[in-house]
């Protein structure tokens, strides 16, 4: 299959060279400008990019930042295009983020080679990286599925709040809300971060996870424990592999998700903003999965049921914003759990 380079140049000169030394091999797109860039790489995402750096208006080191702040964009590899031979020019070039650089005039031979490269390089590595996410997936399922095996009551529970955190993030982002805070969130990996909310229940007692009737106050006691079991062991996983947005993020989602936006929840009994976004999130598709499964202590209820209980406990138990966005959204709950627990 191959390859899309584009070639990001003010001069029509350079565009026609670049094509013309690149287009028997690669998809060769040329754009006169970064503001030109921008709008097409909404339609279109190439595997490189081409990049003068002397152009008005936005110039090259100004485009790769642009780049850079962009999470659909921030990991395309780009080669700068530069007249200026110095030191300082070449130093600039690798301390913004590009791969490399190419002086003009250029020859098709070094264009070439160096296109072919960076693309072969890229290529690997986004394989390799994609292996890693593979097995590190893996191994966070096979730690979630140890702990539900031990929860008898709860069959299902993380396959399907993983699910409804996905579809409220999606959905969060959609309307601007919390924007600030999630706009670079992937809801994808938060799903996955969040199969790790009740990790914590892997050090309680198998007697009081698998009790058929209600909990005495000393046994739930022993329950609540959970959230702040499941971030102290997030926070040695992190102390012996170093700084990790996902692990950043299991450990909110495992250590605030019983919080309460009024204060009355648990471990910390944080209130309304206080309480990670994380926490707030995972606490509606919790309580709504726990509402729409049978317990020793209760039936199953209706969805309907559950989303009326939810929405009556918005600004209480829920973050208001957040609760409303559920609402808005309640039937995709609704599929969720029918699909998973029709498999």
């Amino acid at each position: 299959m191959r390859k899309t380079v584009f070639v990001v140049d003010d001069n029509d000169t350079n565009l026609s060279k670049a094509e013309e030394s690149l287009e028997d091999i690669y998809d060769v797109m040329t754009i006169p400008s970064g503001a030109r860039l921008f709008a097409i790489l909404k339609k279109v995402k190439p595997d490189l990019i081409l990049l003068d750096i002397e152009m008005p208006e936005m110039d090259g080191f100004q485009v790769l930042e642009q780049l850079r702040q962009e999470k659909d964009y921030k990991n395309i590899p780009v080669v700068f295009l530069t007249g200026v031979r110095s030191p300082e020019v070449e130093a600039r070039c690798f301390e913004s983020g590009a791969v490399d650089f190419v002086t003009k005039p250029f020859s098709t031979p070094v264009l070439l080679n160096r296109v072919k490269l960076h693309t072969d390089v890229h290529l690997l590595i986004k394989e390799h990286t994609e292996k890693l996410e593979k097995s590190h997936q893996n191994m966070i399922f096979i730690m979630a599925d140890l702990v539900e095996n031990r929860d008898s009551g709860t069959g299902g529970h993380i396959e399907r709040t993983s699910e409804y955190v996905k579809v409220l993030v999606a959905e969060m982002q959609k309307k601007g809300v919390y924007s600030e805070e999630i706009k670079e969130w992937d809801s994808e990996m938060m799903s996955i971060c969040a199969i790790l909310h009740d990790i914590g229940k892997i050090g309680v007692s198998d007697t009081i996870l698998n009790k058929p009737g209600r909990l005495t106050e000393e046994e739930f006691s022993m329950m609540k424990s959970h959230a702040s079991n499941g971030a102290k062991l997030i926070t040695r996983v992190i102390a012996r592999n170093g700084e990790d947005e996902f692990l950043q993020n299991a450990l909110l989602f495992a250590e605030y998700h019983h919080e309460s936006w009024d204060g009355s929840g648990y471990p910390h009994g944080r209130k309304g903003l206080e309480i990670p976004i994380q926490g707030r999130v995972m606490a509606i598709a919790d309580v709504y999965d726990a509402l729409i499964s049978e317990r020793p202590y209760k039936p199953a209820f209706s969805h309907e049921k559950a989303v009326d209980i939810i929405m009556e406990d918005s600004g209480k138990r829920f973050d208001p914003e957040i609760a409303n966005v559920f609402q808005a959204i309640h039937e995709q709950f609704k599929s969720v759990q029918l699909t998973i627990r029709g498999k």
